[in-house]
């Protein structure tokens, strides 16, 4: 599916970005959608997107230290590959819920970045050299809306090697993510009825 979108000026954390965020699914919010977030159920989610936006960051520890560590990681990224990317948002022209808050977009959109920085997803990457299960929606949720055949998935953790994985686009995972995702926006627009 090649789908157009278009670019969301707002600041990532901000206020405005909170509520432009809980007004569609956003990419980290795919793995939940598809089963495969460990951490959250798909009905925790739809609770949240039926309740109103709440205009907290709720972040742990680990989370806050890996917003922290992004521009580091980006900027290591840049000098290692030459893709100058910058941190965009972007939401799909076809369908309006379908959004993602990019770490990493070249200007004439031709390369992407996901950048993680945590202890344990470095571990997990330098181990079996692929992305971890529950990050596969979020990628594969970033490649349907930018349409483009892959992203870089870049692993990066303060004192090792960072890890560059190319992750390939996956057409059957992207059509069945779609329609779960809009199985589930439709439950979400039913539940704020």
């Amino acid at each position: 599916m090649q789908s157009e979108y278009f670019i969301v000026k707002l600041e990532q954390g901000s206020k405005e970005w909170l509520e432009w965020r809980h007004q569609g699914i956003g990419a980290s919010d795919a793995p939940t959608v598809m089963g495969e977030n460990r951490f959250q159920k798909p009905s925790n989610l739809l609770g949240q997107k039926q309740s109103p936006v709440t205009l907290t960051n709720h972040q742990n520890e680990r989370m806050a230290l890996g917003t922290q560590l992004e521009p580091e990681a980006r900027a290591l990224y840049i000098s290692r590959t030459g893709n100058r990317v910058e941190p965009v948002c972007i939401q799909s022209s076809r369908y309006e819920w379908l959004r993602a808050s990019l770490d990493g977009l070249t200007p004439n959109g031709d390369a992407v970045v996901e950048i993680k920085c945590g202890a344990s997803a470095y571990r997990r990457v330098s181990e079996f050299r692929a992305v971890p299960d529950y990050y596969y929606g979020q990628v594969q949720h970033i490649l349907a809306i930018t349409g483009l055949d892959s992203l870089d998935f870049w692993c990066y953790w303060p004192g090792s090697p960072a890890i560059l994985l190319p992750v390939n686009r996956n057409d059957m995972y992207i059509e069945k993510l779609i329609q779960r995702e809009l199985e589930f926006w439709d439950e979400v627009i039913q539940g704020r009825g």
